[in-house]
């Protein structure tokens, strides 16, 4: 018998100041029997820190979700879709091979990657040769410790306030705090 993913809620009040968006995003985010909450939790504030592009790139008419993501290697974690369809941006969350972001690469106008374990520096010293070539390709790290103390906060039903500011968020919520800050490991030539 097939395990059946767990389904979150969450309501997202994003003010990102960094972009001059606010907003408020009411997701279901269905977490994978394989997936930990350090990963739903990661692409919960990958949705927060994209949701930008809903104004920037689609002039308010596109649709920002969560794609298949573990359960299908051909669509993202996340992604933002123009109200023809076409894919405006794909992200990933952990540490996909060069193949994947190759074929992401041909498949959306932008591709995004947060990586955010332990492990991310010895991922990341395996492919950045390999996706050099990838200019529309941009790879940030989240500190472990920063992904961890999120994971403590993913509940069932969440209402969170998010800030976004200078590149870090922070998100409240619950009673509780926490920030990330993710650090650019490669962006598009002229970002």
């Amino acid at each position: 018998m097939a395990l059946k993913s767990t389904i979150y809620k969450a309501n997202l009040s994003i003010a990102d100041i960094d972009h001059n968006y606010y907003a408020e995003h009411a997701l279901t985010l269905a977490r994978h029997p394989s997936e930990t909450d350090e990963r739903m939790m990661i692409r919960m504030a990958a949705v927060a820190m994209q949701a930008w592009k809903l104004q920037s790139v689609c002039d308010g008419d596109g649709t920002l979700s969560f794609g298949a993501g573990l359960s299908d290697p051909d669509e993202p974690d996340v992604w933002l879709r123009d109200f023809t369809g076409r894919a405006r941006l794909w992200v990933e969350v952990g540490h996909p091979d060069e193949r994947a972001l190759a074929k992401a690469s041909s498949k959306a106008d932008e591709v995004v990657v947060y990586c955010f374990q332990a492990s991310s520096p010895i991922w990341w010293d395996g492919v950045k040769n390999k996706v050099t070539r990838l200019d529309r390709l941009s790879v940030y790290s989240i500190a472990a410790e920063q992904s961890l103390a999120l994971a403590k906060l993913a509940q069932r039903s969440m209402n969170h306030q998010i800030t976004i500011q200078d590149g870090a968020l922070m998100l409240n919520g619950e009673g509780q705090m926490c920030s990330i800050e993710p650090v650019a490991w490669k962006v598009p030539v002229g970002a």
